[in-house]
């Protein structure tokens, strides 16, 4: 390294900590996680030939190509004229997908990502989480950039990225964890988890910033925009992140001292070799984890995903046309979980509440106060001004999750709290799936309020009893398991041990 490359670096460091780049990244990585994620559902609307179009071959004036008759029309993609916000025409190719075909390329996704968040948890334990959630988004990115090209290719084509794009996916999440254990302090980590929720920032982003990206350039340039910046990103991280305070080369004296003393013993210099899977199982404060998550999930989802639905079965209400509402539900959560983790944090470092307390306090505001207002729902749902208010409180109050159960996993076994979240985030990922199918059921021919009183009901418990849950199982303290002993005859697999940190004279 020249003598100008160590002088900047100097100064990088003496402006930004350590701790500091690597929660900016963090946070940055989780927006970008999201729009990798939702990008496609974003662009399909415009990917797809729509329905006016399909049953019918006229508007020529609109429509280049050889359209002859309807067989032709299912049988090959066509070009459309689309005019930007600047009045430049862009040809786009679109594709004569049926809503069973749409609908199937959207799930692909979860295909693949539920199949990495248990082994993506345990991997990032054993060679380091900062190596997977890296890869991960690397190799997302990658398969974004490609996605276009895919769906040019072959309807299939496009299903093998999407599900190969989840599988990476998958295995950020619980990757995070182990990269908080040996890098954040235990007094610090609900703030570095609201880094976590991030991607609700990038959901508010995202949806404005695409939607007006296909109407200027074309859906395909969406994938290019998101992939070429995970790309940048992923530079970025290789580049100032690194798994442990001890193998960072800038790393000051000061900072690695302050966090080796802070974290002590509760995460192991040497990786364990295996997971003490009896001890974790049979862990109430486990199961208070993996239940919490899957019954708040459950309730997130469907809110999320079927708002929309009932804003415009019920109230007759567009949400796609207030672009600044169709936000604000994301924008209040990322709001509301770092305050209530910078909260949470200081009334630990004060010795005014123990971290079990903390924990079960935020956890129930953040369960408890979704629950109150679905049941508020019940009776004003069809009020068009109580019920966006009702909804958009509701997700605000979701954000402390971070404050209470969402990083419990660091608090009571860090040298496993990825295995122990990818096992919650397992559970959490059916819940997508089993709300719709809730919904459907619910509503299948019967779209009416009393209809929706049903699902708002199961809802309210649904949160409340989250919170129940957490409150007679969940525990703050470090578990005897989280260090087992070795096994005889089984090499260790030992952590980077970087360079010891001299004493200062």
């Amino acid at each position: 390294m020249s003598n100008t490359e160590k002088r900047g670096f100097h100064r990088v460091r003496n402006m930004l900590s350590c701790r500091q780049v690597l929660n900016l990244l963090t946070m940055l990585g989780f927006m970008l996680n999201y729009a990798l994620r939702v990008n496609l559902t974003i662009a399909i609307v415009d990917m797809v030939v729509p329905t006016e179009t399909n049953t019918t071959a006229s508007g020529n004036n609109t429509l280049t190509g050889n359209l002859t008759d309807t067989s032709s029309l299912a049988s090959s993609n066509i070009n459309i004229n689309n005019t930007s916000t600047d009045g430049v025409e862009v040809l786009e190719e679109r594709f004569n997908w049926d809503e069973y075909q749409t609908n199937f390329v959207l799930g692909s996704f979860f295909w693949g990502y539920v199949l990495t968040e248990l082994p993506g948890g345990r991997l990032a334990e054993l060679i380091g989480g900062v190596r997977v959630f890296g890869h991960s988004m690397l190799w997302a990115s990658l398969l974004t950039l490609v996605t276009p090209l895919a769906a040019h290719l072959n309807y299939v084509a496009l299903i093998v990225v999407r599900v190969a794009l989840g599988f990476m996916l998958g295995a950020t999440w619980p990757a995070i964890h182990p990269v908080a254990a040996v890098w954040i302090p235990p007094m610090d980590r609900s703030k570095f988890m609201s880094n976590m929720m991030a991607s609700s920032l990038g959901a508010a982003i995202t949806m404005p910033v695409c939607g007006y990206l296909i109407s200027v350039a074309g859906w395909a340039s969406v994938f290019y925009l998101t992939g070429g910046i995970g790309l940048l990103w992923s530079l970025c991280w290789f580049s100032f992140v690194y798994e442990t305070p001890a193998t960072h080369p800038r790393i000051s004296a000061e900072e690695r001292r302050e966090i080796e003393e802070a974290i002590g013993t509760s995460t192991s210099k040497k990786r364990p070799s295996y997971v003490p899977w009896s001890d974790l199982l049979c862990s109430p404060a486990v199961w208070a984890i993996i239940v919490t998550h899957g019954l708040s999930v459950f309730g997130f989802f469907t809110v999320i995903n079927q708002l929309p639905t009932f804003m415009s079965k019920m109230l007759h209400f567009d949400i796609k046309k207030n672009g600044l509402f169709s936000s604000l539900p994301y924008l209040g959560k990322y709001v509301m979980a770092v305050a209530s983790s910078y909260l949470a944090d200081h009334l630990r470092h004060k010795g005014t509440l123990s971290t079990t307390a903390t924990r079960k306090l935020f956890t129930s505001f953040a369960l408890v106060t979704p629950g109150l207002l679905m049941t508020a729902q019940v009776f004003l749902g069809m009020d068009p001004t109580w019920s966006v208010t009702l909804f958009t409180l509701a997700l605000f109050a979701h954000g402390a999750v971070t404050a209470g159960y969402l990083g419990n996993g660091l608090d009571i076994a860090p040298n496993f709290s990825g295995t122990i979240f990818g096992m919650a985030n397992s559970l959490s990922s059916f819940g997508g799936f089993l709300s719709t199918w809730m919904v459907g059921v619910l509503t299948f021919h019967n779209q009416t309020f009393h209809q929706w009183q049903i699902v708002f009901a199961i809802l309210a418990t649904t949160y409340i009893s989250a919170a129940v849950v957490f409150v007679l199982l969940g525990t703050g303290e470090l578990q005897a398991w989280n260090n087992p002993p070795e096994r005889k005859k089984i090499g260790d697999v030992a952590q980077e041990e970087g360079m010891p940190l001299k004493t200062e004279k």
